[in-house]
């Protein structure tokens, strides 16, 4: 592999040299632009320069700085085109030409002046700024930067101010990584659930621009995401299709994918398919001991592992819409996102008493099999009226979540253990499945107000099947235990409603609204393991944000958020996983929704060279969901409930500073200071926890970019214990081919480090136990992409839609994760 990717790198730069054999001359193009009334400096005023034949299509693009002065280099010469664009003035154009062996072309002082009505029949095209922050958002105007043409999606989200991608192209909005992504207001789950690899293969000439919301409102559902990614998609109207194809491969696995999309007069089609396999080295390994505080005879247990683990994913979607006339549009959206994994440990446990001599040992081994799906159907209506933005929009949708896993754990080399062992065969067939019912109502009252009305009904039905059997050790017999086997039913009807408000003063902004949901529960058991129990509950969710904009680039915020987060069905399930017969786990199905509450004050300043956003925000919630662990007759119990405390109160930064037109640094941090407390059992834990993700870009001749990421964590506190810091890097080369519709990239994960090691700490009035877990970390591997075709169109979606991120991410079919 590392004589490949040497060979590749090789092959690249011979391309370049050859590319450079006609050197081409570098026309430097400077001046000012200044108020023609002050004659102060025009800060942050939009530039574009074009070829005088092709006005529309800008080959540069950048702002002046805060003295109105700019500079930009250019190559080719002939007759150009340049225009300044500032909020509230008129749009400037000067005509200027390039001759041969001209390095500097000075344009002298330019004059803008307020805007005032034109004559009649003259058309000013307003052009907007590539950053423009709002109240509850900001945007980035993807389509008026060049380097969309030759971009995938992905490349272009480097440049969004509040997101980063590190070195594994992991995305972060605000420096988390708990969002969701939308596209043209409507949400898109498949995206939302493999953000990376799909906007890898979705071409940037197809984007508008790119919002990032960091505080949803009250149309949202009440669920506590951290932000939304709200991609707007250029619109349809005109003939074509594009593809773009892209291949990879390296030393954890393989990848494919396709992006297409085609239109025929009214009718819009989308789609794309992506598939990867992976699998992981062998020498994945873990330790575990446990001092136990109430026994002398059973004190200390020991536990050494080796597994591996391997699978394959895959993930489609299809959009269409049919614009029945330019005020009423039907779409439709459905995809698929799945896969299977198997994975095989073996296992050492030794049991010792209080003077370390042993009680009793065996040997474990399991083979698992998981198979889970998202299967996901949108249709909306949307109709459109003569006041702009005004917009009635119906939608339904259906969604499914089926999942399988089977696994059989066996027991070998059993010395002096009291208890009979059993080898195992476990069947888990859990499934969720929702229909989803709303309307939304838009309505801009005037120029500067707007009030939203909505409602929503989703029908949640989750169901839990899990199947326990039995074996002696000598035979291939197995039979049902009943006592351990649970199937249930956890049936959910939520009715939501809200309105919002938001007005726009001058420089002051302000949005608020109030959510209502209503949550009817119902949990039937099909056996004797729990007793069936319905509830009523309902929630008013109230949100507000406040903005002031300080200058054209500065801006500040306020704003509160009360979020809401109901929990899963792995959190519910009762189903007990003893694969481990010293160390089980289980679901609590009696758990409550979590309610919490946000406070963050914001500050953000966006300029050519330099980007800052600073968020203080504080979070509280008073009945979280915890995963807690007990021990019972030297066992250990580890299961959920609402006993927890926790606020945090963080600060994030995101510094991105472009030195020049190529070379790029930039910066992603989050320090917390985390409290977690559980007075009725006395438990409480608190500590500093600190995040970093840093990354260097360059573009070096022949069109050559390098880039370095790395970052890492501090250790994490939770409500008995702590988990350990990590550390990461990358470094990425690419080049482009064929009038960059050829792209091909290496990349070197980690390669001074083979392993990564996490371990984990919990304490107890009734035992101590300690975890280390060791994970190949290093990876080598390419990527070839090429795009055909020319985007021409795009399906035209409604601009709103069902959205149900109410429910409690994380846990899984065995328990192993809690809920932070």
């Amino acid at each position: 592999m590392k004589k490949s990717l040497l060979s590749l790198t090789f092959f690249l730069l011979c391309i370049g040299v050859m590319a450079q054999t006609n050197k081409t001359v570098v026309h430097t193009v400077k001046g000012v632009l200044l108020d023609s009334l002050t004659k102060v400096g025009e800060p942050y005023s939009t530039i574009r320069i074009s070829k005088k034949e092709a006005p529309n299509k800008p080959i540069k693009m950048l702002v002046t700085d805060t003295n109105g002065k700019f500079k930009e280099n250019i190559t080719g010469e002939g007759s150009y085109l340049i225009s300044f664009t500032s909020v509230g003035k008129k749009v400037i154009s000067q005509e200027f030409i390039v001759k041969p062996n001209e390095t500097m072309i000075d344009l002298g002082v330019i004059y803008t002046k307020e805007a005032v009505n034109e004559l009649k029949g003259v058309e000013v095209i307003a052009q907007k700024p590539l950053v423009k922050s709002e109240i509850d958002k900001l945007a980035y105007n993807v389509e008026d930067d060049p380097d969309s043409k030759t971009s995938t999606t992905l490349e272009m989200l480097r440049k969004v101010p509040m997101v980063t991608i590190d070195g594994e192209d992991k995305i972060q909005v605000n420096g988390s990584s708990k969002f969701k992504v939308y596209v043209n207001g409507k949400p898109n789950n498949m995206i939302s659930n493999n953000p990376t690899e799909v906007l890898k293969s979705m071409p940037a000439n197809s984007i508008k621009s790119i919002e990032v919301i960091t505080n949803p409102g009250a149309k949202y559902d009440a669920e506590g995401v951290s932000g939304i990614l709200n991609i707007i998609t250029v619109g349809s109207g005109m003939q074509g299709y594009t593809a773009t194809l892209n291949a990879g491969g390296g030393s954890t696995g393989s990848n494919a994918g396709v992006y297409a999309t085609v239109q025929s007069g009214k009718f819009t089609v989308t789609g794309n398919y992506y598939f990867n396999y992976y699998k992981l080295p062998d020498d994945a390994s873990g330790y575990s001991e446990r001092e136990d505080f109430t026994s002398d005879e059973n004190k200390y247990l020991i536990n050494s592992s080796k597994n591996d683990y391997k699978g394959n994913y895959n993930s489609g979607n299809i959009e269409a819409s049919y614009e029945i006339d330019t005020l009423r549009l039907i779409t439709f959206s459905g995809s698929l996102f799945g896969g299977n994994s198997t994975s095989n440990s073996s296992g050492e446990i030794e049991m010792k008493n209080a003077i370390f001599d042993p009680v009793y040992s065996y040997n474990t081994n399991s083979i698992n099999k998981n198979n889970y799906k998202s299967i996901n159907a949108n249709i909306d209506y949307q109709r459109s009226f003569k006041k702009k933005e005004e917009l009635l929009t119906f939608s339904y949708r259906l969604s499914t979540s089926p999942q399988t896993s089977d696994g059989y754990t066996y027991y070998s080399d059993i010395v002096n253990y009291t208890s009979p062992l059993k080898n195992l065969h476990t069947m888990g067939d859990p499934n969720t499945t929702e229909h989803t019912f709303q309307g939304d109502y838009t309505n801009p009252v005037t120029k500067s107000q707007t009030i939203e009305l909505g409602a929503k009904y989703i029908i949640r039905n989750s169901k839990s099947d899990d199947q326990y059997y039995t074996s002696d050790i000598d035979k291939s017999i197995y039979t049902k235990d009943e006592k351990r086997s649970s199937e249930y039913d956890h049936l959910q009807d939520i009715l939501a409603a809200y309105a919002g408000y938001s007005i726009k003063y001058k420089d002051f902004g302000f949005k608020t609204g109030l959510r209502y949901e209503y949550t009817m529960m119902d949990v039937k058991f099909h056996n004797d393991l729990g007793q069936d129990f319905n509830a009523h509950f309902s929630n008013l969710v109230p949100s507000a944000n406040l903005s002031y904009k300080i200058g054209q680039s500065q801006t500040l915020k306020a704003s509160y958020n009360m979020r809401i987060s109901r929990p899963g069905i792995w959190y519910l399930n009762p189903f007990v996983n003893t694969d481990d017969p010293t160390n089980i786990r289980y679901g609590n199905p009696r758990l409550d929704s979590e309610k919490s509450h946000s406070f963050d004050f914001n500050f953000s300043s966006f300029t050519q060279k330099f980007n800052i956003n600073l968020t203080l925000g504080h979070t509280f919630v008073n009945n979280s969901i915890e995963s807690y662990s007990f021990i019972k007759d030297g066992v250990v119990n580890n299961t959920y409930n609402n006993i927890g405390k926790w606020s945090s109160s963080r600060l994030s930064t995101y510094i991105n500073w472009n030195m020049n037109p190529k070379t790029r640094i930039y910066m992603n941090g989050t320090s917390s200071y985390d409290d977690f407390k559980n007075e009725k059992n006395n438990l409480s834990n608190n500590g500093f926890r600190f995040y970093i993700n840093a990354g260097f870009q360059q573009t070096f001749p022949w069109e050559l970019r390098l880039s370095l990421y790395g970052g890492g964590s501090s250790s994490s506190v939770g409500l008995q214990g702590k988990d350990s810091g990590y550390s990461y890097y990358s470094i990425n080369l690419n080049r482009a081919f064929l009038d960059k519709r050829l792209t091909i990239s290496i990349y070197a994960r980690n390669p001074f480090n083979k392993d990564q090691k996490y371990h984990s700490t919990i304490e107890t009035t009734d035992f101590h136990s300690y975890s280390e877990s060791t994970y190949p970390q290093r990876s080598f591997g390419f990527n070839i992409s090429y795009r055909i075709g020319e985007l021409k169109a795009n399906v035209k979606k409604a601009a709103r839609s069902i959205e149900n991120d109410d429910v409690k991410s994380g846990g899984d079919s065995k328990g192993t994760q809690g809920s932070n």
